[in-house]
């Protein structure tokens, strides 16, 4: 089965779980309430539907076009523009002449139950497949800065001891932390055995995004080559894999970095001195136009090692994870507004690609309970059509003591409802983009 498909499939899963569950958070509540819910569906049934039956007062199916899914709720203006029913008297199992503390309740119910889902999976993961650590000591050449970060005093082989007084779980995670989370001070050691505590610039997030290095950090890589590009200056001269470069030019080499600083983006002849099977050898070698050799190094080895978890810690690190996680898709919600950042807005495709690529069901859960936290967000944006959108229009109500009119609310619904489709339509637009000129 190729990817595509092992992708699609896990996506239609997973959101059909999701859209499920989140009609349930507004199902459930209206009938404690006992207002009628007259549909259910999962996935919007334009014209026609691929399956329907009713069931008492509610008809539930299955739509034809995956664009989400409603519950219709007698007495309330909705995705369905009912507008007929609106100007009939209102009935007693209507939304409309429920108190509004119901009603805020009601349209909370599936913004709620996709919130809870995402930390309940997050326990989940972590119960059944323990947690993966990735302490300081796993990477002995530590860490290599890029420009941005050696701006502020890191250093090609720093370890990385503590952010904020913490110790992190995953080293690597500092890139994260760096760009979502306000992060004063970072401790590491330097490769020269001494110590130092780095303040971090208060912008130092925006920093990155706008410099496009939003992974500052990344293991040191040895200076030996992984492969060699045929027919470029490097196989001329004779270079091998696993050759061990020990000087360019005179200076000698350490780690990758080195090599790297010390090449040009011009044409020149340099002296390199390497390692093959404990014998060292000298050539002169011309680089390419673009002052490259042709090689590409080997990756460090990155051992995680997995930690088993009782319930009560899974629950609480489960937790954690859950909170940081809408923490930091909230933290970056901000360069959406950007030029940049609504370039990278994707769809259905980039959704898509948040599964594993062969079948797994930790990486199937993972990103299922992601999407679970973004759509928890998302629905409570302030945007008719939205969940927020009616949320906001209640707290009004409830804090003037006036509803608004019945007009208005069509206005707003149909409104919300044009901005969400060009919305939808330019995120996958992006993607079908990317997937042309990328």
């Amino acid at each position: 089965m190729s990817p595509f498909v092992v992708k699609a499939i896990q996506l239609l899963m997973s959101l059909s779980l999701l859209i499920i569950l989140h009609e349930l958070g507004h199902f459930i509540p209206a009938r404690i309430f006992k207002t009628r819910v007259e549909k259910f569906f999962l996935f919007f049934d334009v014209k026609f539907a691929l399956f329907q039956r009713k069931i008492g007062e509610t008809t539930y199916g299955i739509g034809w076009l995956p664009l989400g899914g409603y519950v219709k709720i007698s007495g309330m203006i909705d995705e369905s523009m009912d507008t007929e029913q609106m100007k009939q008297p209102a009935q007693p199992w209507e939304f409309r002449s429920k108190p509004a503390w119901q009603r805020l309740i009601i349209m909370l119910g599936g913004v709620t139950v996709n919130l809870i889902l995402g930390f309940l999976i997050y326990i989940m993961i972590l119960f059944v497949w323990g947690k993966n650590t990735l302490y300081t000591e796993a990477l002995p050449l530590g860490l290599d800065p890029s420009p941005i970060a050696q701006e502020i005093g890191f250093q090609p082989g720093d370890q990385l001891i503590s952010v904020d007084g913490e110790t992190l779980d995953n080293v690597l995670e500092i890139n994260k932390y760096l760009f979502l989370r306000s992060v004063e001070s970072v401790t590491v050691a330097h490769s020269d055995g001494s110590t130092e505590q780095l303040a971090i610039p208060e912008n130092f997030g925006k920093r990155m995004f706008e410099s496009g290095e939003l992974i500052p950090f990344s293991p040191v890589l040895p200076a030996v080559l992984d492969s060699v590009v045929p027919n470029s200056p490097a196989a001329g001269a004779g270079l091998l894999p696993n050759d061990k470069l020990l000087s360019i030019n005179g200076k000698s080499i350490e780690i990758w970095g080195d090599f790297k600083h010390e090449m040009t983006e011009e044409s020149q002849i340099i002296t390199l001195v390497y390692e093959r099977q404990s014998s060292r050898d000298t050539l002169q070698i011309k680089t390419a136009p673009d002052g490259t050799l042709g090689v590409f190094p080997q990756l460090p080895q990155v051992a995680f090692t997995n930690e088993k978890l009782s319930v009560g810690e899974s629950i609480s690190e489960g937790f954690s994870y859950g909170y940081w996680t809408l923490h930091d898709y909230v933290a970056q919600f901000q360069y959406i507004f950007t030029k940049k950042g609504a370039s990278q807005l994707g769809g259905f495709g980039a959704i898509g690609n948040m599964f594993p690529s062969t079948w797994n069901w930790k990486g199937f859960w993972a990103s299922t309970a992601l999407i679970s936290i973004i759509l928890a967000f998302m629905n409570v944006l302030p945007i008719p059509a939205l969940d927020g959108g009616h949320v906001m229009f209640l707290t009004y109500e409830i804090l003037t003591g006036r509803k608004p009119n019945d007009k208005f609310m069509e206005y707003a619904q149909m409104f919300g409802f044009f901005l969400l489709m060009a919305l939808v339509l330019y995120a996958n637009g992006n993607d079908l983009y990317r997937l042309i000129f990328n």
